[in-house]
């Protein structure tokens, strides 16, 4: 294991609240563009990501929606209370999931709604993940989802902000539990702006996981957390394109250069694929696709700086996260925005 990057991140810089809440566009959020050459950083602001991609790149972008992944239910057996939040998506009608209140064990029968129910057909005492087989599957589980859920937050996060803040303006495939949020400062506008100029955009689909989960005790190594991913005939013929032609690849979060670099490592290059990724990404991975990165800021000690480190020696990215800091830049999912070229 790496030794993490450590930091002090002031409680003030945490977002508390998505931009449209803070009066400001969703792409009018701060730009931190960090040159992974010479480590120099320059200060903007989102919508004018334009000015630094040029005709010929590609952007890749996560198309996984959202889902409200927090949910309430009841014991069939006693009617007592059990909040449940979904955790990954096995198949059409099975979830690994954290039970977060109520005591429940394997066999037990849960009731979300009058149509909806689940039963706990796996438990372990080495994970705090159980497996629930619903009653419903397709798009019927996921209407029930929809109506019955609400959006995962966390403790620097005090009021319970609607779904539609936590998805991105182009997502369309329902499965991830925490939203892929390098896409969320992307407008339409911006999205057009950006294919008139010679950008090209393609998509990946990764449904994250349950990044937290609430107990120390049960602490997930980033080399056990499994994402389920496919990459689409169509995008990973661009990228091929691109790459013969000269253009950039930039990858928009580490959803996405997780699931590229996945498949370029499983098959030797990059083409079509589908499959489950625990993909670990550190200052000593040699990257075979992504030539840079739009993410959001991370947290210290994060796994995520880890994968950033692969684009940036560690001592530039550090420096850069300080002039950040200095910046007053915001972190987290409704926070600022940071370009590695």
């Amino acid at each position: 294991m790496q030794s993490a990057m450590k930091f002090e991140l002031p409680d003030e810089l945490n977002a508390k609240q998505p931009p449209e809440r803070r009066g400001l566009r969703r792409d009018y959020v701060k730009m931190m563009v960090l040159n992974k050459t010479t480590g120099q950083t320059n200060h903007t602001q989102f919508y004018q990501l334009d000015r630094f991609l040029k005709k010929g790149d590609l952007l890749v972008l996560n198309a996984s929606r959202t889902v409200p992944a927090v949910l309430k239910s009841k014991k069939e057996l006693d009617g007592s209370e059990v909040e449940i939040r979904l955790a990954h998506r096995k198949n059409e009608s099975i979830w690994e999931a954290l039970p977060v209140s109520g005591n429940v064990k394997k066999d037990d029968v849960i009731r979300f709604s009058p149509t909806l129910t689940a039963t706990i057909i796996e438990q372990s005492d080495d994970t705090p993940f159980v497996s629930l087989a619903f009653n419903l599957c397709c798009s019927s589980l996921f209407d029930q989802i929809y109506d019955l859920g609400e959006p995962v937050r966390y403790e620097y996060i005090q009021e319970p902000w609607n779904l539609d803040y936590y998805q991105t303006v182009f997502a369309t495939i329902p499965g991830s539990v925490e939203m892929p949020s390098a896409g969320r400062a992307f407008s339409w506008e911006l999205l057009f702006r950006l294919q008139k100029k010679g950008v090209k955009i393609a998509y990946i689909t990764l449904h994250t996981g349950l990044s937290y989960l609430l107990d120390d005790k049960w602490h997930k190594e980033p080399d056990k957390n499994f994402e389920n991913y496919e990459v689409p005939k169509e995008t990973a013929e661009l990228i091929l394109e691109t790459k013969n032609a000269g253009g950039r690849i930039i990858a928009v979060g580490t959803t996405v250069v997780r699931t590229l670099e996945t498949v370029a490592i499983e098959k030797g290059m990059l083409q079509a694929a589908s499959g489950w990724t625990n993909l670990y990404i550190t200052e000593n991975t040699k990257l075979q696709v992504c030539d840079g990165l739009i993410t959001g800021m991370h947290e210290p000690e994060a796994s995520h700086l880890q994968l950033l480190s692969a684009f940036v020696d560690r001592e530039k990215l550090y420096s850069a996260y300080t002039d950040a800091i200095h910046q007053r830049y915001l972190w987290h999912e409704f926070g600022d925005m940071n370009l590695i070229l």
